[in-house]
């Protein structure tokens, strides 16, 4: 802890959490170590983010905070609450990545402020936030981001959306600080704080979406090995996944926005060897005259397997990205025939 020699600081009105970070400072790190580990991480973030802007506090301030604890403070001594010091206290009762965590939400920096960590997101997920804003709000972010996470973001997004936003960034007036800081404190907490806190959940859906992207017969394999040990985890990424044969349990209306994005000849070729069932409900999705080609093309000739299973995972890639993007709705798993 950095203390100053005694100065005429006189008293100050600190806040609740400015309270809570200078008694912190102020108690030594024993008895600090103690109270740190009741606090969750929200409450962790506001007694950082008034720890690290505290500056000096007098040792009048402190004595009026508690009377029962001047003994810590007998040394007429003034207090400096700097960031370094609470990193340093916070680091002896949480990991260090946690407390770098911390540290760059309430401090930011060149390398990891809000709209560089946002920038860091996938652009999944920056697409799927954007697409559920109005388009100014969308629009203001976007111009925010990187130059690079940004066109990645504007790349996955509907095209009329893309255009729509584009625009509004090319008309966009100056906004104003509050409103920026609004913001920020609103995507810190949807899109780097609140997911942190599903943590399990994500992880998941983390392990689904990388099963979904590989070969059926390994990603059963996988599932079977996690099963064995952690059933019910095993049943929550069994619920998360998609194949193939699953595309029967989308709605007409999903499977027909699938087919927009889908090129003809991969459909084509995903189908070679699907049952009726199977093909009927992806026909039935299609114009009267794309439907005559594809017919015309499974009646001849046939494809290596590894090309059919390619096709058939690209495919199950774009319904999972639709779905994250909340173009479609996610299928009703229950009446799927699981064909893979």
């Amino acid at each position: 802890m950095t203390m100053s020699t005694p100065s005429a600081l006189g008293r100050r009105d600190l806040s609740g959490p400015e309270k809570v970070a200078a008694l912190l400072l102020g108690m030594g790190k024993p008895l600090a170590t103690r109270l740190l580990k009741h606090f969750d991480p929200t409450e962790l973030k506001m007694v950082t983010r008034a720890a690290a802007t505290l500056g000096a506090v007098s040792i009048e301030t402190l004595e009026d905070l508690v009377e029962e604890l001047a003994g810590e403070f007998t040394k007429e001594l003034d207090l400096q609450g700097t960031a370094s010091e609470i990193e340093h206290l916070l680091g002896t009762v949480l990991p260090s990545d946690q407390v770098a965590e911390i540290m760059a939400d309430v401090l930011g920096n060149s390398n990891s402020s809000i709209w560089v960590r946002l920038s860091g997101l996938p652009e999944k997920d920056m697409a799927a936030y954007v697409t559920k804003e109005h388009p100014q709000t969308g629009a203001l972010i976007l111009s925010r981001l990187t130059p690079e996470a940004a066109a990645k973001t504007l790349a996955v997004l509907p095209r009329d959306l893309r255009n729509t936003l584009t625009r509004r960034m090319l008309t966009q007036r100056a906004v104003n600080e509050p409103t920026i800081r609004i913001l920020e404190n609103k995507l810190r907490d949807d899109l780097l704080i609140n997911v942190s806190r599903d943590k399990e959940g994500s992880t998941q859906t983390r392990v689904a979406d990388i099963l979904n992207r590989m070969d059926p017969e390994q990603a059963e394999d996988m599932l079977t090995s996690i099963a064995e040990t952690k059933p019910a985890d095993a049943a929550v990424i069994r619920s998360k996944m998609f194949s193939f044969g699953d595309l029967v349990a989308l709605s007409a209306k999903a499977r027909s926005v699938l087919l927009e994005k889908v090129p003809a000849e991969q459909i084509t070729m995903a189908l070679r060897e699907a049952d009726e069932a199977l093909k009927e409900a992806v026909l039935s999705a299609m114009g009267a005259r794309s439907r005559r080609l594809v017919e015309n093309e499974l009646k001849t000739g046939s494809a290596p397997p590894k090309e059919i299973a390619a096709a058939r995972k690209v495919i199950c890639a774009t319904v999972l990205d639709l779905i994250a993007l909340g173009e479609i709705e996610p299928p009703d798993l229950s009446a799927a025939d699981g064909q893979g």
